[in-house]
């Protein structure tokens, strides 16, 4: 049976072990949901193989224009999602190197759809736990929201996540009544969410999470400095255990409302090589970093003087 009150929309691309990972997670935790991916034209043949197994029961949703920038046709792609579920109550926007990682029954569904519905100029809610490495960047400064199970972040300043993130809850209509566009960026998304909607809310129970360490594409190509740096770091495959209904019970009734911060509360298997996590191979290589960007401007400079 078809659950439409929260539609699935996963970005995907070239990572089929972790597109599955992700699909899985869903079906695990909220059986019977509507799941769309919208894949970035992959050329994988892992990946394509999964894309096949997945039609059977994903809506597999190809792209309407390619993307130039660093992120492939993310936002071209999540204007696309947003416009193709214009008729669902919510969507959760995820990326195939995210996951669920605990059930999420109905009443939660419920709780979600009252957020929207006692908030009317709510753009965003935010599903995932906070990074660790957030904390060393920039202390988590947790603001009470609009009921004792949710939180807003302070601005201190950030580019993004305080009005908008690229993984979220919304619900399409909301978005669509005010013309929303998708930057090509995430500032640029967080400063139009702060003009017309204001602050993003955060949940103390969330329910899915970015996976740590994982290979990364840069414009749907890897540089010679990106390839050194997730060999550095160890990239791979380093799943969330799922938790049982027993263990999600547990986290959402607990009375101390700490910040949710993953790495106090997931496990990974097999577990990463450093805590905290990182979610950029570059994360922490200066010089790795630096190298990468000259690559790309190389590069760049290169398709302009052949006219490209």
């Amino acid at each position: 049976m078809s659950n439409r009150r929260l539609t699935f929309c996963i970005f995907s691309f070239n990572r089929g072990q972790f597109l599955k990972n992700c699909v899985d997670s869903i079906r695990t935790c909220v059986p019977g949901a509507d799941i769309a991916i919208f894949d970035d034209d992959s050329t994988d043949p892992d990946t394509l193989r999964y894309l096949e197994e997945a039609a059977r029961y994903c809506e597999i949703i190809k792209p309407r224009a390619v993307g130039k920038i660093k992120h492939g046709g993310l936002y071209l792609n999540m204007q696309m999602a947003l416009e193709h579920c214009a008729d669902r109550p919510m969507v959760c926007y995820l990326q195939d190197d995210t996951q669920l990682v605990r059930p999420l029954g109905d009443d939660e569904l419920g709780q979600l759809e009252a957020l929207f519905g006692n908030n009317p100029d709510l753009g965003f809610v935010h599903p995932c736990f906070i990074r660790g490495i957030d904390l060393r960047k920039r202390p988590v400064v947790a603001v009470p929201g609009e009921s004792e199970r949710t939180f807003y972040r302070q601005d201190k300043g950030q580019s993004a996540g305080i009005h908008y993130s690229d993984l979220l809850v919304t619900v399409p209509v909301r978005l669509l009544d005010k013309n929303w566009q998708f930057f090509q960026s995430e500032p640029g998304n967080d400063q139009q969410a702060k003009q017309l909607f204001g602050s993003m809310l955060y949940l103390y129970d969330p329910f899915a999470m970015w996976l740590p360490e994982v290979p990364a594409y840069r414009g749907k190509k890897k540089t010679r400095a990106l390839k050194w740096a997730e060999a550095k770091k160890g990239c791979g495959f380093f799943p969330f255990e799922v938790w049982t209904q027993d263990r999600s019970d547990q986290f959402r009734t607990r009375r101390e409302l700490d910040v949710p911060v993953a790495e106090t509360y997931l496990n990974c298997s097999p577990e990463p090589r450093t805590r905290p996590w990182t979610y950029n191979p570059l994360t922490g290589l200066g010089w790795l970093k630096k190298l990468n960007s000259i690559e790309v401007f190389l590069d760049k400079l290169g398709k302009r003087l052949s006219g490209q």
